[in-house]
Parts: C-alpha cells; sequence; structure tokens
C-alpha cells in the first residue's frame, strides 16, 4: 500500500490570522488600562526599547551585514519610521488614552487604511475612483460621529474630546508609516530585521519625551498590574501580533492576510466593554457601521463587488 504525504495543516494560518488582529487590538486595552499608572512617553519608550533589545540580535545574527548596510544609507528613513510607528503612533496614542475611552480609540484608528488611499493620492499621484471615494467619505463620517458623539451642535460649541484628535493624529501617522515602510531601500532587510532596527529608532525617538516625564515625577508604572499591562503590551501586542501577520502574510498572501485586520474594530470595542466596563453608545455603534462599511468599499479588491458573468 502507498502512503500519502502528508502536507501541512492548512487551517493552522487562518487560525494564526483569526488571533492576530485581537494581539494588535490588546494594544489599545492594556494602554488605556495603565493610562492613570503610567507616563505615556515612558510606556512607548518601554515598549519599543524592549521589542529592539529582544529582536535586534537575532537580526544581526541572520543579515548583520544587511542590517548595517540599511543602517548607514537609510538612518534618516529608519528615524522617521521611527517617528511616525512609535512616536506620534505609539506615545501619542497612550497619552490620547487618558482623554478618551478605549472604544473610541479603536473606531477612529480603524480608519488608517482609507488615510493610506488619501496619502498615495496626495503624494504618489494614486488614482481613486469612485467606490473608494464613496468608501472614503462613509468612514469619515463614522468618525465624525464617534468625535461628535452623535451631538451636531459640538460643531457649533467645538468642543472636541482632545484624546479623540490625538487618536485620529495617531492614525494619520500610522498611515504615513504604513507608506514609508515599503520603501523600496529597506527591501534588502526580512520583516523581522526591519521591525527590530525600526523599534530601536522608536525608542530613541521617545526617549526625550520618557525622560522630561521621568524627571517631572511622572513616568514607570506605579503599580504591579501596570508593570504587567507593560509586559503585555511588549509580548502581544508587539512581538506576537507582528509575528502573527508576517507569518500570516508568508502562509496566505499579503491581500488575504490584509483582510483579517478588519477584525481590529470589533476586538476592540468588545474587549473594551468586557475588561474596561465601557458602555457601547448609540453613537458607537452607527460610527461602526459607517467606518467598517467605508473601510470595506474603500479597500477591499474590486473583484469582490464585480458580479460573476
Amino acid at each position: 500500500m502507498s502512503q500519502q504525504t502528508a502536507s501541512p495543516p492548512q487551517a493552522l494560518p487562518y487560525a494564526v490570522m483569526l488571533a492576530t488582529p485581537l494581539f494588535f487590538s490588546t494594544n489599545i486595552i492594556f494602554g488605556r488600562y495603565v493610562a492613570g499608572d503610567t507616563a505615556p512617553f515612558v510606556l512607548a519608550f518601554l515598549r519599543w526599547a524592549s521589542v529592539a533589545a529582544i529582536l535586534l540580535p537575532f537580526a544581526l545574527v541572520r543579515q548583520g551585514a544587511a542590517v548595517r548596510a540599511v543602517l548607514a544609507d537609510h538612518w534618516r528613513l529608519l528615524l522617521t519610521l521611527g517617528f511616525l510607528g512609535m512616536g506620534l503612533s505609539g506615545g501619542v496614542v497612550y497619552l490620547g488614552l487618558s482623554l478618551t475611552t478605549a472604544t473610541n480609540a479603536t473606531l477612529i484608528y480603524s480608519t488608517a487604511p482609507i488615510l493610506i488611499i488619501l496619502l498615495e493620492r496626495l503624494f504618489r499621484g494614486r488614482a481613486i475612483g469612485l467606490r473608494e471615494t464613496a468608501g472614503i467619505a462613509l468612514g469619515f463620517a463614522g468618525v465624525a460621529i464617534i468625535v461628535l458623539r452623535g451631538d451636531l451642535t459640538t460643531l457649533a460649541r467645538l468642543t472636541f474630546n482632545p484624546g479623540d484628535l490625538l487618536i485620529a493624529m495617531a492614525s494619520l501617522s500610522w498611515a504615513g508609516y504604513s507608506i514609508l515602510y515599503r520603501a523600496e531601500g529597506l527591501r534588502r532587510l526580512d520583516n523581522m530585521s526591519l521591525f527590530a532596527l525600526v523599534a530601536g529608532f522608536g525608542a530613541l525617538v521617545n526617549l526625550p519625551f520618557a525622560a522630561v516625564d521621568l524627571v517631572s515625577a511622572e513616568g514607570l508604572p506605579a503599580t504591579r498590574e501596570a508593570w504587567y499591562a507593560t509586559g503585555g503590551i511588549v509580548l502581544i501586542s508587539s512581538l506576537l501580533a507582528f509575528s502573527g501577520f508576517q507569518y500570516g502574510v508568508r502562509a496566505l498572501g499579503a491581500s488575504v492576510a490584509g483582510m483579517f485586520m478588519y477584525l481590529m474594530t470589533p476586538y476592540g470595542v468588545l474587549m473594551a466593554i468586557v475588561f474596561l466596563g465601557e458602555r457601547l453608545e448609540p453613537f458607537h455603534l452607527a460610527g461602526i457601521v459607517l467606518v467598517m462599511t467605508g473601510i470595506g468599499i474603500a479597500t477591499l479588491p474590486a473583484k469582490l463587488f464585480r458580479r460573476r458573468r
């Protein structure tokens, strides 16, 4: 009897990608949890310094020559990535979470995919079709409902929650980071080595602000629980999340792996309700519907919207 060659389990990549958006979403939940116990830029510095310390030795062993070459040739780009992805999208996020809810932050931050489309249009001349335009409009309408809390009179009073505005700025910064991360000069490095380098620059960007927080008597996690949450941000929100996504990209392709990331919004909102005791208001529901519909229309492959002949 001939023996059949065992094939690798096809369910594993999908299981990993079901969990990966959950790992990413924990960053906002942990960040909101420690908002009163840890200074935001200290938290961001601890996060990225720890990630860099863990990953850089492996990067140097695997691609030492390439790492040194990219560092010498593109340190300005790496510094920019650290500023956008780990500074504005790191310390500023944690600062915003001290002023707004995790639910609001999750919904506002989820608009990054449509912001990427807009930035590519502005700086790279990317054409935007009618479908994408409609999706962008719906997404921003959903964010407006969340920021205004369903009350249009907020526009007349100009009383916006500063935390919501900081999260919106961080989302825009993350969109810019996502575009620059694909720069041609960085492609000689694999994902892990590049992530390790950018994490190191992210720690450097946050260091001066963290030092100011420490001098002003704020800073290091004040309780055991805050230290546990900080460890969760390093291990779950950073290492597990990015490793899972990179595995999914290799196993399933970037387009399929990217679709799973839409789960970040429901995961984040659900965890904010379960673990932080936040309330889901009617304007949140309206925002979820508009944001998720808009992101789907704007970013999902066009073939999904074509009728089969």
